[in-house]
C-alpha cells in the first residue's frame, strides 16, 4: 500500500500563512523606523548602528521579559490589542532605570496553529509599544507549534537592546540619605500578579464584562521612557526602580547602595479602586498586596531634595501623575513600606520590610 506524501501543512504548520505574517506586519515594523535602523523585515537578522543614533561611546544594555499570565486573560476575551504594549513595556522600562535609552526590539510569537488576525493584532500592538518607547522593531520569530499550545492559545516573548554613554549609567551611586523617592502612577495592574488576579476573578466568579471590569485588568502597562529620558541625562535622576514582580518592596532596593534603606508611607497616595477591589475580593493583607502589586506606582523616581519639586513638575508636563511617596535613610540596604492604622483595609498600623 502507498503512504500519501506528506507535506509540512499536514502536520499542521503553514509556511504560507507564515509568509503571509510577515508581508502583513512589514509596514508595522516599519512605522517604528528611527535613527540608526530601519526597521526593515526578512533577513536573517536585525541592524542597529549606534553612531547613526548619536552615540559615541556607548554601553549596550539588553533586557528581555513576557508578559505572564495576563495573556491568558487577552485570549480568553479576545482581545489582543494591549499586550504587545506590555511586552515592550516590561523590557524597555527595565532598560531606562539603567539610564539606557531603548534602541531596538525584537519579538517571539509562539502559538499551536497560526491565526493571521490574532498574530497581526499582536504585532500591531508590539510596533504601537515600539513607538510609545522610541525603539525600532527590527526583527522577531513566528514559531507554529502543533501540539505545544492549546487551542487559541499562544505565548510572547521580547528582547529590547538600549545604550548608555560610558559613565553615564544609573548604578544607584549617586542614591544618598535624605533623597527623595517619588512614584509614577501606574496605568493599573500592568503585567505582574496575574496568577493571584485570576485566581481571585475564578474564586469570586466575577463577570469581567460587568462594570468594563476585563477592560480594566487588560490596560497596558504604562512605558515611562520618553519622560524619563531627559530628565535622566540632564542629571537630574539618582536612582530608578520599575516596580514589577515583587512589588516596591523588592524593586525598589535593587537601585540602592549598601549604606541606604528607602522609608516609603502609603497614606502618601491613595490606593486605586481597581487594587482595593482586588484587594477586597482575595482578602490580601496588606503587606501582602505590597509585595505582589504596583499598588497604583509603576516607577520609582529617586531625586535630590532640591531637585524633587522641579521634576515632578516636567514629570507632569511630559503627562505623568508624579508625587512624593517617602525618603532616603541611611542603615541597611531594603525597603520599608508603612502604613497608618486603616490603611489599604488594614485594621492597625503596618509595617512591611525587605532587606536586601
Amino acid at each position: 500500500m502507498s503512504q500519501k506524501p506528506l507535506t509540512y501543512a499536514d502536520s499542521g504548520v503553514s509556511i504560507d500563512a507564515g509568509n503571509a505574517l510577515v508581508k502583513a506586519i512589514g509596514p508595522l515594523a516599519r512605522s517604528t523606523a528611527r535613527p540608526g535602523a530601519g526597521a526593515e523585515l526578512g533577513g536573517f537578522g536585525g541592524v542597529f548602528d549606534p553612531k547613526a543614533a548619536g552615540y559615541k561611546d556607548p554601553l549596550l544594555v539588553a533586557a528581555n521579559d513576557g508578559v505572564g499570565t495576563k495573556l491568558k486573560l487577552a485570549i480568553d476575551l479576545g482581545r489582543h490589542e494591549g499586550v504587545g504594549i506590555d511586552l515592550v513595556a516590561m523590557c524597555a522600562n527595565d532598560l531606562i532605570v539603567q539610564g539606557a535609552e531603548p534602541l531596538f526590539f525584537l519579538d517571539y510569537f509562539a502559538t499551536g496553529k497560526l491565526d493571521t488576525g490574532v498574530a497581526q493584532a499582536v504585532v500591531a500592538s508590539i510596533a504601537e509599544g515600539c513607538r510609545q518607547a522610541g525603539c525600532a522593531l527590527i526583527g522577531g520569530e513566528t514559531a507554529e507549534m502543533p501540539g505545544m499550545y492549546a487551542a487559541g492559545d499562544y505565548d510572547l516573548a521580547g528582547f529590547c537592546v538600549g545604550a548608555v554613554e560610558r559613565g553615564e549609567m544609573l548604578d544607584g551611586s549617586k542614591v544618598a540619605p535624605g533623597d527623595v523617592v517619588v512614584g509614577l502612577a501606574s496605568t493599573g495592574v500592568h503585567s505582574n500578579g496575574f496568577s493571584l488576579v485570576r485566581r481571585i476573578v475564578a474564586e469570586r466568579n466575577w463577570d469581567l464584562g460587568q462594570d468594563g471590569l476585563g477592560n480594566q485588568l487588560l490596560e497596558p502597562t504604562r512605558i515611562y521612557v520618553r519622560a524619563l529620558l531627559p530628565l535622566v541625562r540632564d542629571g537630574l535622576i539618582h536612582g530608578l526602580a520599575h516596580i514589577t514582580g515583587g512589588g516596591l518592596l523588592e524593586n525598589v532596593p535593587r537601585v540602592l547602595p549598601e549604606d541606604c534603606r528607602a522609608d516609603i508611607d502609603v497614606g502618601a497616595w491613595s490606593l486605586p479602586a481597581l487594587f482595593a477591589k482586588l484587594q477586597d475580593g482575595g482578602n490580601v493583607a496588606a503587606p501582602e498586596m505590597a509585595r505582589t502589586f504596583n499598588c497604583g506606582v509603576g516607577m520609582v523616581a529617586i531625586v535630590a531634595q532640591a531637585d524633587c519639586a522641579a521634576v515632578i513638575a516636567r514629570l507632569e508636563q511630559a503627562g505623568e501623575r508624579a508625587f512624593v511617596i517617602g525618603r532616603i535613610e541611611a542603615g541597611q540596604r531594603g525597603c520599608t513600606v508603612r502604613g497608618p492604622a486603616g490603611s489599604w483595609n488594614s485594621a492597625e498600623e503596618w509595617t512591611a520590610s525587605h532587606d536586601a
